[in-house]
């Protein structure tokens, strides 16, 4: 099958080296633009564009989907199929109907939950249990077409989003090989979603990294790990930043709600129970112990959190 693929970042790159070592044909590759990154504001080739040039690829980075420009291009290149693996843009009618096998999306949850830009980060901040991955034909709206295949994936208790995402990653790749055998044997199965059952899960904000101690610790402890890597959980002591890159919940609550209980542990009161802050980073500072943290504070500092510096 002729493929044309379309991705951007990390999560999509599993997928477009499994078609590379598929008997599929990938005649070419669709990326967001380079971006500018670092102090230097250099431009920084997303992963995706990085591993297609590598293997001499043609790469097409269009700043627009709907000027027909994409269009020309896509029909040049006469895909049977278009695989799409966290693109970032919405494809027009003309270009999902442009295939004959169709547009063929890998969403990282188990539609029709958490559609949208964030459903790794969101499944993690939620709480979930189990999560997946989705292979289906893209439509129009914001991942509502017809389901294809889906894979279960338990979610571990310590994991956090970015060790998730690289996971289902992994299991999208192998997901999506599966589904394009099913189609090209015309075995494939579609299925309507069943709009009773959406959720969304929009792209994250830096806001949602600010910790709230009122919240139960069990909220917390999976916030700071569905907010990693980005944007990264925070709270505010002494008006200053502090990241909080681990932490654990404890049943028990321990004093005030947000105060720093303790001289050798970084233990937070919390709405119910407790936090243990395991490793922190300082606003300017390195990351270290929580431990390590306490032990360097000047004595008759301020022991309460905010999530603001005003507070």
């Amino acid at each position: 099958m002729r493929i044309v693929y379309m991705g951007t970042p990390d999560f999509a790159v599993p997928t477009l080296k499994a078609l590379l070592n598929s008997p599929h044909q990938v005649v070419g590759v669709f990326s967001q633009p380079d971006r500018p990154k670092g102090r230097g504001y250099q431009l920084v080739a997303p992963p995706v564009k990085e591993l297609a040039l590598a293997h001499n690829i043609p790469v097409y980075q269009p700043e627009k989907m709907r000027d027909g420009t994409a269009l020309e291009i896509l029909k040049g290149l006469r895909p049977d199929g278009i695989v799409v693996a966290a693109y970032g843009r919405i494809l027009p009618k003309e270009i999902l109907e442009l295939p004959p096998y169709g547009c063929i999306n890998v969403h990282a949850s188990l539609l029709p939950q958490y559609r949208g830009a964030g459903p790794v980060q969101w499944s993690v901040i939620n709480g979930e249990e189990t999560t997946g991955v989705t292979t289906m034909f893209m439509g129009e709206g914001l991942d509502t077409g017809d389901l294809l295949e889906q894979v279960e994936t338990p979610i571990g208790q310590e994991e956090t989003a970015g060790e998730l995402m690289d996971r289902l990653a992994e299991l999208g790749a192998g997901l999506l090989l599966h589904t394009l055998e099913l189609l090209e044997s015309g075995k494939a199965v579609r299925t309507v979603q069943d709009e009773s059952k959406v959720t969304y899960a929009p792209m994250l904000k830096k806001k949602d990294g600010a910790l709230d101690f009122s919240k139960p610790a069990k909220k917390l402890y999976d916030q700071i790990r569905g907010v990693s890597p980005w944007p990264g959980a925070y709270a505010y002591l002494d008006s200053r930043l502090l990241k909080i890159h681990k932490a654990a919940p404890l049943p028990e609550r321990v004093g005030e709600i947000g105060m720093i209980q303790g001289e050798k542990r970084l233990i937070v009161g919390c709405g119910e129970g407790s936090l243990e802050l395991l490793e922190v980073q300082p606003e300017g500072g390195k990351r270290m112990r929580g431990e390590d943290f306490l032990r360097g504070r000047r004595p008759g500092s301020e022991k309460k959190f905010t999530t603001c510096p005003s507070e």
